[in-house]
């Protein structure tokens, strides 16, 4: 089936992956959105002449409102603009590559247009997975995962009548680059040693995110949300090969994997087509080629970020967005080289333990425990 996409946030890897999956695969673009990469944004637009093009940063869009001026593309700013990218009536689906907390609106926008949303966002989940959820279902708008394990998930799901049959959910891990290590040696990491995955190629926060495990967390999290799942009937084993994206195992024993390459074009293009598969771009896997297939524990205690998402899985209530509103802000502090890496862990738990958690919240209760977050984190930096 032929779809008709927004991209948010195309100027991303799951962006600019999506565009190839778009490319290879026929389907239409309707609208891109960028932060600030001119340069790339006016290239995708000539490429693939969408409605619209946002810049959310109004400089950016400014100069690309001028560069595109002779195409008739449509060039918008600000929040507003990516609400419109979201929301837009051309648009059958929205892909949601926005990084952080900042895809929450957007992706709230795309559900209430009754799109398809293919969700590449985890926090979304993270913060307001029960509202989000909910207001899918109100509205009639299907929420299909991009993130290779919940992509994977969900098609394993594919195999059982009811979700009845499933006795639990397991989510596999790369272990990122620095699993075995100890705290002592996780010290003197530095910003270019984090950024080294060993198997996949992702923007800087989510590669940050992996080595901390907290990436991790984040989809156990997305998991209880996505398939309405109990925490308990989650597990996250460490799979160093990244060629198992996850399994379900069900009532009767029998336990079904999704294996693929380390290539985020499957799960993409999986999320536009769906119920159907086509060929694309995805690199196919040899399997003849596979080294051995090991599974390990994790380790929660030495990577501290796991630990605290797994206790705010527990919890329940804004302990998961504020779990992600610093750890969002530490990764960014770490990236800038303002703090260590072992100061991720310690500032999130510092804010879990400064900002009081709400149950049963309400929107702005979400984004209110968001900006506490990252206020108790820049707090105990300064």
């Amino acid at each position: 089936m032929k779809r008709t996409i927004s991209i948010l946030g195309s100027s991303g890897s799951i962006g600019r992956q999506t565009l190839k999956v778009a490319e290879v695969c026929g389907h239409e673009v309707a609208a891109i959105t960028v932060n600030k990469s001119v340069d790339l944004a006016e290239e995708q637009a000539r490429k693939f002449r969408p409605k619209l093009a946002v810049a959310v940063d109004e400089n950016a869009a400014n100069h690309l409102r001028l560069r595109l001026a002779d195409t008739g593309v449509k060039v918008l700013s600000g929040q507003g603009g990516l609400l419109e990218a979201a929301s837009l009536p051309e648009a059958d689906t929205v892909v949601t590559a926005i990084v952080g907390v900042a895809g929450l609106r957007p992706t709230l926008a795309a559900i209430d247009g009754g799109k398809r949303i293919a969700l590449a966002n985890k926090e979304t989940l993270v913060c307001a997975g029960e509202l989000v959820m909910a207001r899918a279902r109100e509205k009639g708008a299907e929420i299909i995962p991009v993130d290779s394990e919940h992509s994977a998930i969900f098609q394993c799901l594919q195999g059982c009548r009811n979700r009845g049959e499933v006795r639990r959910l397991i989510i596999t891990a790369s272990g990122g680059p620095f699993y075995g290590k100890s705290r002592e040696e996780l010290f003197p990491v530095t910003r270019e040693q984090a950024l080294k995955h060993p198997n996949w190629a992702m923007g800087a926060k989510i590669t940050i995110d992996s080595a901390t495990l907290m990436n991790k967390g984040l989809e156990f999290i997305e998991a209880m949300r996505l398939y309405a799942m109990p925490p308990e009937r989650i597990q996250i084993v460490v799979h160093r090969e990244s060629i198992v994206h996850s399994l379900v195992e069900f009532e009767d024993g029998a336990i079904l994997a999704q294996l693929g390459s380390a290539d985020m074009c499957l799960p993409i293009q999986y999320a536009l087509t769906w119920p159907e598969r086509t060929s694309g771009p995805a690199k196919p896997l040899d399997l003849l080629s596979c080294p051995p297939l090991t599974f390990q524990k994790p380790d929660p205690d030495t990577f501290r970020c796991l630990g605290l998402a797994l206790e705010c899985a527990e919890h329940g209530g804004t302990s998961t967005a504020i779990l992600n509103g610093a750890n969002e802000a530490a990764v960014a502090l770490f990236l800038e080289d303002k703090i260590g890496f072992l100061d991720i862990p310690r500032l999130v738990e510092r804010a879990l333990e400064r900002v009081v958690s709400r149950e049963n919240p309400a929107l702005a209760d979400i984004f209110e425990a968001d900006r506490a977050a990252r206020a108790a984190v820049y707090e105990a930096v300064r």
